[in-house]
């Protein structure tokens, strides 16, 4: 009532007699009020204070981030699950919008990632692809050119292991006088076979 009449900023905290705290605020953050009291109350303090208060400044320093580190580390426990049986219904529902934020920016982030990486991975496919597609290219143009030194080796080498033509055949040629001047064998009616002498023919 006083936050809606005055419109104004209202936190209330309450510690039992067994030590739990209940605490209440119109806006759903302790933390902000708190921090805005201690900043007002701190700068106040500092311009009224007299010099000989600087030890009891530092004190009322030391307090305050004592305080607030608590209320950190009770925070903390909260969205770890902790210590929640001293929170009000609409305290674990404002701590349960927090978590389902909190839990939205955390996998908005791990899809960001894992999506950067498919596509750097999907770039090196496409790079190691482009390079195996150069070098096969490289490979069959050095396969071509030693193809073709091998074939010219093989026509070199054959060209000089081959046997010399053979030589032409010489006919022999016989003179007439030395076919006439052969002897020509006559048979006998008696069945012996001679030879005539032709110079006995003579």
């Amino acid at each position: 009532e006083i936050s809606v009449l005055c419109d104004a900023e209202v936190a209330l905290v309450v510690f039992s007699h067994k030590g739990k705290l209940f605490e209440y605020s119109t806006d759903s953050c302790m933390e902000k009020i708190l921090e805005r009291y201690e900043r007002y109350s701190y700068a106040e303090r500092q311009l009224i204070a007299p010099e000989s208060d600087v030890n009891t400044n530092w004190s009322m320093e030391y307090n305050r981030l004592k305080a607030k580190i608590e209320l950190l580390e009770r925070n903390q426990r909260h969205y770890l699950g902790e210590d929640l049986q001293a929170m009000s219904p609409k305290e674990l529902q404002n701590l349960e919008q927090q978590l389902d934020t909190a839990l939205k920016h955390i996998r908005t982030r791990k899809n960001q990632l894992m999506y950067e990486s498919i596509n750097e991975l999907q770039r090196k496919e496409k790079a190691i692809q482009e390079q195996n597609s150069m070098l096969s290219k490289q490979i069959k143009e050095r396969e071509k050119i030693l193809r073709a030194q091998q074939e010219q080796w093989d026509q070199q080498n054959h060209g000089h292991n081959m046997p010399p033509p053979p030589p032409p055949q010489q006919h022999q040629i016989q003179h007439p006088y030395m076919l006439s001047h052969q002897p020509s064998p006559f048979l006998n009616m008696g069945g012996l076979y001679q030879e005539e002498d032709p110079m006995a023919m003579r």
